[in-house]
C-alpha cells in the first residue's frame, strides 16, 4: 500500500499561475459534471522541447522558437484548448465529493491547457520530485549519485517503495530541500509536507506539468545525462503500476508515476498520475490529479478518463 498518516499538514500555497503556459483555464470537476466558471488568463509562453532517452525510448522534439526582434504582434492561437479541454471534461462523471484537476501538453505543438486549479495531496508522483531534487543538488556539488542513493532512486520510482523515498526525502533535506529545488523548476504552487509527511506535499497539476517539463524537455535546470536517467526510470515502472495517464496512450511509447493515498481521516482516496504518454503519433505529457474517491479502483478509473478526455481535445483536432 502507497499510504502515509497525516500528523500535521503545512499551509497550502499560494493560487500564483506558474508562466509557463498560453493560458489557462480554472475550474473543478464536482459532483456528476463539470462546475464553475471558465476563465482565461493571457500568460507568456515559454515553447517546450524534449529530449530522448534511449534507456525509456522518449520521443525528441525540437524547441518551440521565437522571434525576440519581430514587429509584428503574435498571432492568437487558432484553437482554443482551454475551452476544448473543459469541453471534453464535460464527459466525465465525477462521484459525489471527489474532484480532479488536469494539465496537458502536446510536445509537438507545445501547446498546453489546464483545467483546475484546487491543490491536492501529492502521495507518490511526489517521488518524482524527489529525485529530480536529489539530481539537481548532485548536479550542483558536481558529483555522481552514490550507489545507495542509485539503489533507493530505483526502488522509489519503480516499485514506488516508501521506506526508499523517506531514506530520499531526508537525503535532500525534506521539505526545505524540495522547496528550494522547486524554485529552480519554476514550480510556484507546491509545498512540502511537513516532517517525513512527503505524500502531503501540496501540488496542483499545472505544476505537475511544469516538473513533466524539467524532466522531458532540454530547457531545464537537469543535465541531459539527469534526464535520461530519470525517464528511464519512469519508463520501467513495475507492472501492476502501470495505470494512469498511460491509458490516454496507445502504449507504444510510455513514462509515468503513480500516486496513491487513502486519508486516516476520511478514509478516501487521493489517486493521482503524471507522465509522458504517445498516441496516434503524437506526445503528450499528462499531470492528473484526484482526490475524495471511495475507493482506489474508483479513483484509478476516475484518473484515466481524465486524462483519455484532456488527451482527446488535442488529439482530435489534430486529426482534423
Amino acid at each position: 500500500m502507497d499510504r502515509q498518516r497525516a500528523r500535521g499538514r503545512r499551509a497550502r500555497p499560494s493560487r500564483r499561475t506558474p508562466l509557463l503556459y498560453t493560458a489557462v483555464a480554472s475550474v473543478v470537476l464536482v459532483g456528476t459534471t463539470a462546475a464553475g466558471t471558465v476563465y482565461m488568463k493571457a500568460q507568456a509562453h515559454d515553447g517546450p522541447a524534449v529530449v530522448s532517452s534511449a534507456a525509456s525510448a522518449s520521443p525528441s522534439a525540437s524547441p518551440a522558437g521565437s522571434e525576440e526582434a519581430s514587429v509584428e504582434p503574435v498571432a492568437e492561437p487558432s484553437v482554443d484548448r482551454d475551452a476544448l479541454l473543459a469541453k471534453a471534461l464535460e464527459s466525465v462523471t465525477v462521484a459525489a465529493g471527489a474532484k480532479t484537476s488536469v494539465a496537458v501538453l502536446d510536445v509537438g505543438s507545445g501547446e498546453s491547457a489546464a483545467y483546475g486549479d484546487t491543490a491536492f495531496d501529492t502521495a507518490s508522483i511526489v517521488k518524482v520530485n524527489i529525485l529530480a531534487a536529489l539530481l539537481l543538488q548532485a548536479q550542483e556539488a558536481d558529483r555522481h549519485l552514490t550507489a545507495r542513493e542509485k539503489t533507493y532512486a530505483t526502488a522509489m520510482i519503480e516499485n514506488s517503495d516508501n521506506a526508499s523515498a523517506t531514506a530520499l526525502w531526508a537525503a535532500i533535506g525534506r521539505a526545505d530541500g524540495l522547496d528550494a529545488a522547486n524554485k529552480r523548476f519554476g514550480l510556484t504552487d507546491t509545498q512540502g509536507g511537513d516532517g517525513e509527511l512527503w505524500g502531503l506535499t501540496q501540488t496542483i497539476a499545472s505544476d505537475q506539468l511544469t516538473l513533466l517539463r524539467q524532466v522531458f524537455g532540454d530547457d531545464s535546470e537537469l543535465s541531459a545525462a539527469s534526464r535520461s536517467y530519470l525517464q528511464g526510470l519512469m519508463g520501467e515502472i513495475e507492472t501492476d503500476q502501470r495505470w494512469g495517464v498511460s491509458a490516454a496512450g496507445d502504449g507504444s511509447r510510455w513514462a509515468l508515476k503513480n500516486g496513491w493515498l487513502a486519508r486516516s481521516t476520511t478514509g478516501l482516496w487521493d489517486i493521482n498520475s503524471i507522465g509522458r504518454i504517445s498516441s496516434d503519433g503524437h506526445d503528450y505529457l499528462v499531470a492528473t490529479l484526484s482526490n475524495g474517491n471511495s475507493t482506489q479502483a474508483k479513483g484509478i478509473s476516475l484518473v484515466e478518463a481524465v486524462s483519455k478526455a484532456a488527451v482527446s481535445a488535442f488529439r482530435d483536432t489534430a486529426e482534423d
